[in-house]
């Protein structure tokens, strides 16, 4: 049994560095670094690396789409692409070396038809029957309705596979019941519940309305380098971040997202899938591109992470 990931607006991911970036000057910029990009995909890059079975689900078209069909492929990843008539998306990313500041230009993507979005779905039903869990993650293409995710949920709950959830604004808002874990950033959860949260109580409040109308079991709140809230019907906990360089943020909230569904694939309390995604994160930070982190190194973090011996978790996967 694997998990399965669903992106619905996949893209290839171009990274290089420049001396500098500047209005109107020619920015002459070094080779570029080219990965399969996406939420999902991005999640499943994390899931494969630490070595738990997946496949991404994802829509490809044109010479882009062919492009990150072998992307995927070369990262050793399992997977079902959804032919469509106009072409993957493409965004780039330039870190100026005499700043450190890095520049990040995300096109809305390809719009999909109406039979092209319900192809993915029948695809994600044709492969999750005997999934551990499907995890959506990324924004919604254009073209697709603002319930998307919520079509999702409502087949996932018909089956009975336990569904991740990783996205934001208006398809965030759309969802209503059926997810069994959600990560949105304390952003996200503000815009959600239309209110500043700016303090831990104020956010495990919000993260609650979420559990107690039924959109989700768990709700994981990313709090960048506050570290990260976990709140659960019975509990809620805190954990902190761990301090390393930063060569780059881009992607470590899908590496999060990995870790914690491949610690619960595995059987983990809570708090240490949690704990596996803050490693797998934060080994993700130290990469170039969007690559995830190398598992020994991300073995090394979550050990680290682990609490002492007569230390009792909080929390639980619901069951």
């Amino acid at each position: 049994m694997s998990i399965v990931t669903l992106t619905m607006n996949p893209a290839i991911d171009i990274a290089t560095t420049a001396e500098s970036v500047r209005p109107t000057d020619k920015t002459r910029c070094t080779a570029p670094r080219f990965d399969a990009g996406g939420g999902g995909i991005n999640v499943a890059r994390t899931i494969a690396v630490l070595g738990e079975p997946v496949t991404a689900v994802f829509p490809a078209g044109g010479p882009p789409g062919r492009l990150l069909e072998d992307l995927v492929h070369d990262a050793r990843i399992s997977m079902r692409s959804v032919a469509i008539a106009n072409p993957t998306r493409e965004s780039f990313a330039v870190t100026a070396s005499d700043t450190g500041e890095q520049y990040r230009f995300v096109l809305p993507g390809p719009r999909l038809t109406a039979p092209e979005l319900h192809r993915c779905l029948a695809e994600i039903e044709r492969i999750a029957q005997d999934c551990r869990y499907v995890v959506a993650s990324g924004s919604l293409p254009p073209g697709a309705p603002a319930d998307f995710y919520q079509s999702l949920a409502d087949l996932l709950t018909d089956l009975g596979v336990p569904l991740v959830l990783d996205t934001s604004g208006a398809a965030l808002r759309a969802v209503r019941r059926g997810v069994h874990l959600i990560k949105p950033s304390v952003r996200e959860l503000a815009e959600y519940t239309g209110r500043p949260l700016p303090d831990r109580g104020s956010r495990v409040a919000a993260a609650r309305e979420l559990i107690t109308r039924g959109v989700s079991e768990i709700v994981v709140v990313s709090l960048g380098s506050d570290g990260t809230l976990a709140v659960t019907a019975d509990g809620d906990e805190w954990f902190p971040a761990l301090d390393v360089p930063v060569r780059t943020g881009i992607g470590a909230g899908d590496a999060q997202v990995g870790g914690i569904t491949a610690g619960m694939s595995r059987g983990y309390p809570l708090d240490d899938a949690i704990r596996l995604g803050i490693a797998a994160a934060t080994a993700a930070l130290s990469t170039p591109g969007t690559a995830p982190g190398h598992p020994d190194r991300i073995a090394d973090l979550f050990q680290r992470l682990s609490p002492r011996p007569d230390d009792s978790g909080q929390l639980a996967v619901p069951k």
